[in-house]
């Protein structure tokens, strides 16, 4: 089977299109992949390092406020499709996978001009733009959340699949992982995803004063790679030494490992973060961003993890919360069973399914 791939920005679109890439290779001998993205975001590091070839539009996304820069979007949008058309007709897929981010949406489009069947995931509870653009054009609209059936237009090309969890993040190992790292201490891990979130980052550096005296916990945060060298400056320039239970990185290469030896996870609440901490049932302290919401409410309903929302984040308050958390470790074995009906961990196969139903001609 030979299979497009649609999606960029943030690690967020391009992993989930990478796992279903990895599932379908080992279901399939034959299968051949191959994406498209844009040379602004991380699939130019991640995609070529999971050993996938990536062919590159110019695209972006419309700007609300600022009417008339849409002219030059509309403009890149119809070239965007126009080259995702050639490529098409080259690589010649048996079926489109689109997981979201500005360049899903011309090749959704192309799909339908090239008459192959593709379908686009969605994350989260409430649909992008993009997505919602593109309804009109897939096969299928893959769906992580039942509720998000209530904003599709096209309900009859919706099934719910849940959110692709890496395969290395599900057979990941608590005590093997700690070993590997060289984990002795009660393990926290901070990173406001691939691209970093501020507010995280400034309240993070609030606490490693504190941290590095205490000596209490391990820490690796995460700063995202645009934000390294300001966040290091900061760092520097407030005369903060930090001790050697301390790591700071840009990006997080080995997250699956890191994850499974975590004994606190601290982050956003993106759909994708949510899906791999309940599958590894791992404690966490989400942070939504006031962009993004309701990933996180079956967490809260269900007592599954420790919220604090951003008009409430402080050096302060995040620092009592991670040390009230690894001190109870009942605690957190609590959180852990609570997660564990929550986990959602068959939506690899799910989309699989119907990308052999794509590439054999049963569709809707």
């Amino acid at each position: 089977m030979r299979v497009l791939f649609a999606g960029g920005g943030t690690g967020g679109h391009i992993n989930p299109a990478i796992s279903i890439a990895d599932y379908a290779a080992k279901q399939d001998k034959n299968f051949k992949a191959l994406f498209v993205g844009t040379k602004s975001g991380l699939e130019t590091k991640l995609v070529p390092k999971a050993g996938y070839d990536i062919e590159y539009i110019e695209i972006q996304g419309f700007d609300r406020k600022h009417i008339f820069r849409n002219f030059e979007t509309v403009k890149k949008l119809i070239s965007a499709r126009r080259k995702c058309n050639k490529i098409i007709k080259e690589f010649k897929p048996d079926c489109i996978v689109c997981t979201g981010g500005y360049v899903s949406g011309p090749v959704a489009m192309a799909s339908k001009k090239m008459k192959v069947p593709s379908l686009i995931h969605e994350q989260n509870v409430y649909p992008g733009m993009t997505v919602k653009g593109s309804a009109n054009y897939v096969t299928y609209l893959a769906l992580s959340f039942e509720e998000t059936i209530n904003h599709m237009q096209h309900k009859e090309k919706c099934v719910v699949t849940g959110n692709p969890i890496r395969s290395e993040i599900l057979y990941s190992d608590y005590k093997k992982s700690r070993e590997k790292l060289g984990i002795k201490k009660p393990f926290v891990l901070i990173f406001g995803g691939s691209l970093g979130a501020d507010r995280i980052n400034d309240t993070v550096i609030g606490m490693l004063d504190r941290i590095s005296k205490d000596n209490k916990i391990e820490l690796l945060f995460g700063t995202g790679d645009r934000n390294y060298d300001k966040i290091m400056n900061k760092i520097k320039e407030s005369g903060i030494t930090l001790s050697d239970n301390i790591k700071i990185v840009s990006y997080i290469d080995n997250m699956a490992e890191c994850m499974a030896a975590a004994d606190v996870v601290v982050s956003r609440a993106g759909a994708i973060t949510v899906s791999e901490i309940a599958a590894l049932g791992k404690p966490s302290i989400l942070i939504p961003s006031p962009n993004v919401v309701r990933n996180h409410q079956e967490f809260e309903n269900k007592n599954a993890a420790e919220l604090i929302l951003e008009k409430d984040l402080t050096s302060d308050a995040l620092y009592d919360k991670i040390m009230s958390m690894v001190s109870d470790k009942e605690r957190l074995k609590e959180m852990s069973e609570n997660l564990k009906p929550l986990a959602k961990v068959d939506a690899l196969e799910k989309i699989y399914e119907l990308m052999i139903k794509m590439a054999k001609g049963d569709r809707k």
